[in-house]
């Protein structure tokens, strides 16, 4: 990826990555056999950014058993023409094409966005019933749901980029009309929100029993603006909703997101990338709370790069998610790392 000289991405929630510093922390790989499907991941070529398929590729070939990975949308790659609604058929179009370069075995063994979630606008109401139905058809038997992102804040030093996104939007009755449209026709929710926001997404998840929703990030425990000095606070809040929604028997949690500047960390600041132990130590009240809230059947680790790498590189971070899985059973750790993610989005693995 192309280094920036800015701290933080335009997004303002997570720092730009630099090859030339991550490069200066390098790991021996723990656990190297261990397969690992990847559940989420982006890719872009954007404001001087650029992680396509080669730069994932490159990421992974970094020393880690990944088998799968799974695209979550991104805002890439979007049509240029046609009717707005469908301009997000294009991401699908595109992630679907690097899946296939996946495929041919030139980047690799790993298969590359073997799933692909993907947006539609959920305003839409029934009308977003198309749009699925042509991302569907776009997919190639790869699509499996898409992600309206509805983080939230009033501080828009939290905000950052989605200080213009509408209050209470899982709460809206059209978008709920437009999420009515998932289920019968057999797709997931991915949730990408702020912390405080998780109520809402419970509340969504107990109106939609039947529709299988998938919490982004631990839910996005905020650290930063208004948040910042007060994480033991945050944390009884944040710990409280997770054990709340976790009673929703068809959401899943992602464990990741963390190394994104929202949590309020300085790593990316620092002279020296964080190790995996740094790291382990500062994520594991964060990711056990959510393992023992939803079980390693309904958890899953995922790298959230490259937003994510911004602080870390991929071996750093899947070392640090090994050592916060040590205790863990054998059968405890083969969820957490690869089946989990593979039911949730339906990958057939070798």
């Amino acid at each position: 990826m192309a280094a920036s000289s800015l701290p933080a991405s335009r997004s303002g929630l997570f720092a730009d990555p630099r090859e030339d510093w991550l490069s200066l922390r390098k790991e021996e790989i723990l656990d190297p056999s261990r397969p690992i499907v990847d559940p989420h991941h982006h890719l872009w070529d954007r404001g001087g950014q650029r992680y396509l398929i080669e730069e994932l590729a490159a990421d992974i070939a970094s020393g880690h058993n990944i088998v799968a990975t799974v695209y979550v949308e991104a805002r890439s790659m979007y049509r240029a023409g046609g009717p707005e609604a469908m301009r997000p058929v294009g991401e699908v179009e595109f992630a679907g094409g690097a899946a296939a370069m996946s495929a041919s075995g030139g980047y690799g063994t790993a298969a590359m966005c073997a799933g692909i979630v993907g947006h539609a606008n959920l305003l839409l109401g029934e009308g977003a019933r198309d749009v699925l139905e042509a991302e569907t058809a776009a997919g190639n038997g790869r699509f499996r749901g898409i992600r309206h992102s509805s983080p939230w804040d009033a501080d828009p030093d939290v905000a950052g980029m989605y200080a213009l996104r509408p209050k209470g939007l899982l709460l809206d009755p059209a978008f709920r009309r437009g999420f009515a449209c998932l289920a019968p026709l057999g797709l997931s929710f991915d949730s990408w929100l702020f912390h405080p926001q998780i109520g809402e997404l419970a509340d969504l998840a107990r109106a939609f029993p039947d529709t299988r929703i998938v919490l982004d990030h631990c839910g996005g425990p905020i650290g930063v603006g208004s948040y910042a000095g007060r994480r033991e606070e945050i944390f009884k809040g944040w710990k409280a909703s997770i054990e709340d929604i976790a009673k929703c028997p068809n959401v899943a949690v992602k464990l990741g997101g963390l190394a994104m500047r929202l949590l309020g960390y300085d790593f990316h600041e620092r002279p020296m990338p964080p190790s995996s132990e740094d790291l382990a130590a500062a994520w594991r009240p964060y990711i056990e709370t959510c393992i023992e809230a939803f079980g390693p059947d309904r958890a899953m680790f995922e790298s959230n790069f490259p937003p994510d790498k911004g602080q870390c590189s991929y071996q750093v971070i899947f070392n640090a998610f090994k050592r916060i899985a040590a205790p863990y059973s054998e059968s405890e750790k083969i969820a957490l790392f690869s089946t989990t993610a593979a039911d949730v989005y339906r990958l057939k693995l070798a």
